[in-house]
């Protein structure tokens, strides 16, 4: 079983929530394993290395490429003079894949990143070609509904289906905040949560996030309960 962890932006929380999920279901027993295509910025960015923290299992999780300069992986990959071959890593990604049980892939920025220019491809085409639903991460506050809504559009033209929507940093403070997820439920036709502001200083921290989403093995490809 496969999912994939995206997001509307950089920075919006994609990895604590693959941890959350991941480290969740390996305690529960499933064979659980965070993938990372193409990790940028890296070593100062390590998205698979926090998961296998939080999981304290260095089996958890997996990056693929990496590149060091923090930008668009076709990017990164084009100043490094190391470019990336779509089918190549499509191909990568559908063998580490097939080696779990369940599989969290995780994007990188929001799903219009370039992911590699041979040929041209962006991170949704990678969800959309691995058939996986999506699970989407967005901030809480002011401006997330449009950000949001155009994420699970782009998903959907694409054939994806969307999960639900987790709004990282939740903290109600705000009249906006306070009526984000009444509101994105009815825009986006979709379940939505509210993962609570943490200040994910322990594994612990990480697990109890993940108590706040749906178990989501057994309904891949099935609607999450609203």
């Amino acid at each position: 079983m496969t999912i994939a962890v995206v997001g509307t932006d950089t920075g919006v929380g994609k990895t604590v929530v693959t941890a959350a999920i991941v480290a969740r279901l390996r305690r529960d027993g499933v064979d659980a394993r965070a993938i990372k295509p193409t990790q940028t910025g890296f070593p100062e960015d390590d998205d698979a290395d926090y998961v296998r923290w939080a999981c304290d299992d260095e089996a958890a999780a997996l990056r693929l490429r990496t590149y060091g300069e923090p930008l668009a992986p076709a990017v990164a990959a084009r100043r490094a003079d190391d470019p990336i071959g779509y089918d190549e890593l499509l191909s990568e990604t559908r063998e580490a894949v097939d080696d779990s049980e369940f599989v969290v892939v995780e994007g990188a920025g929001g799903l219009r990143v370039p992911l590699s220019n041979d040929p041209r491809r962006e991170i949704v085409d990678v969800v959309a070609d691995l058939d996986a639903p999506a699970l989407v991460v967005a901030r809480s506050g002011l401006g997330t509904l449009n950000h949001t809504a155009l994420t699970v559009e782009a998903l959907r033209r694409r054939d994806v289906s969307v999960l639900g929507v987790a709004l990282n940093r939740y903290e109600g403070e705000s009249v906006a905040e306070r009526t984000n997820p009444d509101e994105l439920e009815r825009m986006c036709d979709c379940p939505v949560w509210t993962l609570p502001e943490s200040p994910l200083e322990s594994r612990d921290d990480v697990r109890e996030l993940g108590a706040d989403l749906p178990a989501f093995d057994g309904r891949v490809g099935e609607d999450p309960p609203m």
